[in-house]
Order: structure tokens, then C-alpha cells, then sequence
């Protein structure tokens, strides 16, 4: 089961995305943990991409693509994995479809997880109260949720017309969310 987990920051890919691999047993491939893993082994993509995440850049699409590639020939991926934080873009998007038919896989399934800004600036700022995280100013939230909406969410039409696409109302509690998740999955599972 290949399953892909577009929303905005704060709408819960990344608590969603770590249930359904606990419960599917695939990995959970979170791209900004896998960088930082890179970078701090010192693997020569690492080395690579280790001076321009400290400029503050964004890491060039070709590098991303080659570092899910890498991730996807991994035994443990093998009968799927959940995939968070890529594509952001319409052209990554494009890479990754294309890298996927390369090797022989596609996405069974792209959740949606809907949620109003409102909803994600409160969880932010209180994760940045929890966790003290210094990326979650109010200004920084709404910074990247204008970037979210301009340039990510265009994916949601890109994968609905591919018929891949599953919306999810996110702004439940985790387990309500996940039961939403499970039923989607039972469903991508009789088709």
C-alpha cells in the first residue's frame, strides 16, 4: 500500500502518517527526517544537501527524488510505505509520478487532510508551546500556510484526476481522524 498525505502544517500528516505505519507496518517516510539523517551521517547525499539547507535553500528537486528513490529500494518498503512532506510542488509532483513508474510502483492512495487555517495556527502555536519550536511564530505559521495554499494544494486536483485522491476532514481529534483514515483504507483495499 502506497499511500501519499498532502495538508497544510498543523492538519496532522505526520501524527496520521506515523498511525498507519504502526498499523500497516510500512514506513512512515517523512522527507525533512530523512534529510536531516543524511546530513548529520554524513552520506555523501547528505554531504550534498548539508550547505544548502544552511542557507536556508530549498533542496533541489532532482536531490529529493533521488533520496526517495534510495528510501523506496529499502527492504522494509517493499509492501509500501506513507509518504509526508513531498511532493510540495506541481513539477515535484510530476518527479515523483515519474520516478514511481520507473520503478515499477504508484500510489494506491492520496489523502487529503482538510483543515481550516484557523485550526492549524492553533495547533501550531501550541506545539510551539510544547515543544518549543522557534519556526512557529504566528507570522512564520501564516507565511507557510500562503506558500501551502499557492503552491501544494494545486496537488489535490493533480491527484484527483489521476482517481487517486481521498479528502479527510482533519480537524477531529487524531482518532477520529484515523478512524476516517482506516475506513478510506478498507475501502482502497476492495477496490
Amino acid at each position: 500500500m502506497n499511500i501519499l498525505l498532502l495538508g497544510p502544517q498543523g492538519s496532522g500528516k505526520g501524527t496520521q502518517a506515523k498511525r498507519i505505519s504502526a498499523e500497516f507496518g510500512i514506513p512512515h517516510i517523512a522527507t525533512g527526517d530523512m534529510l536531516r539523517v543524511a546530513m548529520e551521517a554524513e552520506t555523501p547525499l547528505g554531504l550534498r544537501v548539508k550547505p544548502i539547507y544552511e542557507a536556508g535553500r530549498l533542496v533541489p528537486d532532482e536531490i529529493m527524488i533521488e533520496l526517495i528513490r534510495e528510501r523506496l529500494e529499502e527492504p522494509d518498503a517493499a509492501d509500501g510505505f506513507v509518504l509526508d512532506g513531498f511532493p510540495r510542488t506541481t513539477p515535484q509532483a510530476d518527479a515523483l509520478d515519474a520516478m514511481l513508474r520507473e520503478i515499477g510502483r504508484e500510489l494506491t492512495v492520496v489523502f487529503a487532510l482538510q483543515v481550516s487555517d484557523e485550526i492549524c495556527i492553533e495547533r501550531l502555536l501550541k506545539r510551539a508551546r510544547e515543544e518549543g519550536r522557534p519556526d512557529d511564530t504566528p507570522e512564520g505559521i501564516r507565511t507557510r500556510l500562503e506558500l501551502y495554499h499557492r503552491e501544494t494544494e494545486p496537488l489535490v486536483e493533480h491527484y484527483r484526476a489521476q482517481g487517486h485522491l481521498v479528502t479527510i476532514h482533519a480537524d477531529g481529534t487524531p482518532n477520529e481522524v484515523f478512524a476516517e483514515i482506516q475506513a478510506a483504507l478498507e475501502q482502497v483495499a476492495v477496490r
